[in-house]
Order: C-alpha cells, then sequence, then structure tokens
C-alpha cells in the first residue's frame, strides 16, 4: 500500500515536473531568421564585439530571436546564435528542441560556438544577450569553463539568477534531495536541465559561489512583473556596480507581457540595444504589448 501511495506521489510530481518544463519551454516554430551566423560578418568600431544570441529552455536559435536577430543586423551588429542541448531522444515539435540537457553539457557546446565566432570574426570577446535558461548557461561557461575574459556585456532577458521555484518545485526538490531522493526527482523529467533551474539546486548553489556576477563584465537583467514562469520575477534581478537592472513595468506600466512575450516586446529590445551600446542610448518609449501565448 505505501508503495503504491509513493508511486502516485511521483506520478503526480512527474506530471508537474513536465508542466514545468513545458512552461519554461516557450514555444517552437520553424523559421530561419535573416541577418544572424554570417559567419563572413566583420565587427565595425562602432559595434566591435559580435554578439551571441542564447535560447530558453525547450526553444531553439531561430524562433527565440526572431526579432532581435534581424533588428542586430539592422542596427550594425554581428550577431551568432546557436541550438544548444538538444537531446538525442528528445521528441520534436514542429523543429529542433534544445535547452534539454545538463547545464554542464550544454555549457561547452556553447564554449566550443564561441570560440568559433571569435575565430571568424578576429575578436578576442562577445556581448552576451540571453533568455531565460540562456542567461545561465553563459555563467556556466563564465566561471566554470574559463570564458570569464571572452565576455565584454552580458544582457539577460528575463533571467533567474536564484532559479524559480514555479509551483512550489523549487521548494519540493529541496525535500527531496533533503530525503536523499534528489536523484528520483531528477529523473521525473527528460529535460536535465530543469531541476538545474530550481531555487536551491546544487547547481546554483555551485554558481553562486564567490558571486555569481563577474567583476570583469557589465551586466544588464531585463525582467517583468508579469514573468510568471520565473517565480518570484525579482529572481532575475542583481546588486554590484556592474550590475543594472531594468523592471519594464517601471518605465511602463502598460507593458503587460510575460516570460513568452518578453523576447518580442519592442520595450525589452530597444533595452537590449541600449544596453550593448550605452554610449548611444536612446530613450525608450512606452509601447503597450499584452501577454503572448505560447506556439506548439
Amino acid at each position: 500500500m505505501h508503495s503504491r501511495r509513493l508511486g502516485r506521489k511521483f506520478g503526480t510530481i512527474s506530471l508537474i515536473v513536465t508542466l514545468f518544463a513545458l512552461l519554461l519551454a516557450p514555444s517552437t516554430a520553424n523559421a530561419v531568421i535573416p541577418g544572424v551566423n554570417d559567419f563572413s560578418c566583420k565587427p565595425t568600431a562602432a559595434h566591435p564585439n559580435p554578439v551571441v544570441l542564447v535560447h530558453g529552455t525547450g526553444d531553439n536559435k531561430d524562433y527565440t530571436w526572431r526579432e532581435l536577430g534581424p533588428l542586430l543586423e539592422q542596427n550594425g551588429y554581428c550577431a551568432f546564435s546557436l541550438t544548444y542541448g538538444v537531446l538525442p531522444a528528445a521528441p520534436m515539435v514542429k523543429t529542433v528542441v534544445g535547452g534539454l540537457a545538463p547545464l554542464d553539457y550544454s555549457a561547452k557546446e556553447l564554449q566550443t560556438f564561441i570560440e568559433s565566432v571569435l575565430t571568424a570574426t578576429g575578436t578576442s570577446k562577445v556581448d552576451i544577450v540571453g533568455y531565460s535558461q540562456g542567461t545561465i548557461v553563459p555563467t556556466y561557461y563564465a566561471k566554470l569553463l574559463g570564458g570569464q575574459d571572452k565576455i565584454d556585456r552580458y544582457v539577460s532577458l528575463a533571467p533567474l539568477w536564484n532559479g524559480t521555484n514555479l509551483y512550489g518545485l523549487g521548494t519540493l526538490f529541496e525535500i527531496l534531495r533533503a530525503l536523499g531522493l534528489g536523484a528520483v526527482g531528477a529523473s521525473l523529467t527528460n529535460c536535465a536541465a530543469c531541476p538545474e533551474l530550481l531555487t536551491g539546486s546544487e547547481m546554483l548553489k555551485k554558481l553562486h559561489q564567490g558571486g555569481i556576477f563577474i567583476p570583469s563584465i557589465t551586466y544588464t537583467n531585463i525582467v517583468t512583473e508579469h514573468d510568471g514562469n520565473i517565480v518570484p520575477y525579482t529572481s532575475g534581478l542583481g546588486t554590484g556596480p556592474n550590475v543594472t537592472n531594468i523592471v519594464l513595468q517601471q518605465g511602463c506600466p502598460e507593458d503587460k507581457v510575460n516570460h513568452v512575450g518578453i523576447v518580442i516586446d519592442p520595450n525589452a529590445l530597444d533595452h537590449v540595444l541600449n544596453a550593448l551600446d550605452p554610449a548611444h542610448a536612446q530613450p525608450v518609449p512606452c509601447r503597450p504589448m499584452g501577454p503572448v501565448e505560447p506556439q506548439k
């Protein structure tokens, strides 16, 4: 009887974790964006660093950056993106789904990709624009794979420096770990990265050792109060002389954008451009924005 009850409990946890993975996986659609991954592009004096775009959980390079990629090209940047963390046995939804592998695996993929970008462009540093999990993967690369000297500006959309406690899953997994059942909890989802992104995870504790923000890198965190997936949204805020926090609603109360929509929110994207080129920052007009539904 006890084992049957335990099985039912784990079945419920599995369902919740799967839902968590789907919520962090905003959308997948088949599109190839122009203006990105032109390895013949040479950065200019105005924008000397190539920009590497890092998507979120269950997403891919083309769909996430369908707005920002062309916008960067229009503004004279060399922009590059990769789809990382694809599991060999992962289900396919219209096109490739990334961000499911363990963070260490994905960070090594990012490391290889950044090296190829630096070689092709003849530069020594990149700027990073990350979204959701794509704000943590570069941190692993910077802190644990020796990448800190190869990143100049680090712009984060919907970051989760302290993880997410969506549906209380961070608390639940912390209890499982305390009971010695952490491995059981991790086995309940095919998204290996998802438990690592929960508040209190061992991975996040490792990344926070010595401070999660590296002094030589300039950080800009762009968050929305209506995130819903990063709980609380303030998990994406930080402190330090090299850290700037932007809460979209403080400059534009009419902006109701959610986690999924922040990558196409014109207010957020203008803040990205300003963060990449603060010497020529422009006022960001307030444009009303509603929540965006994920496309499956």
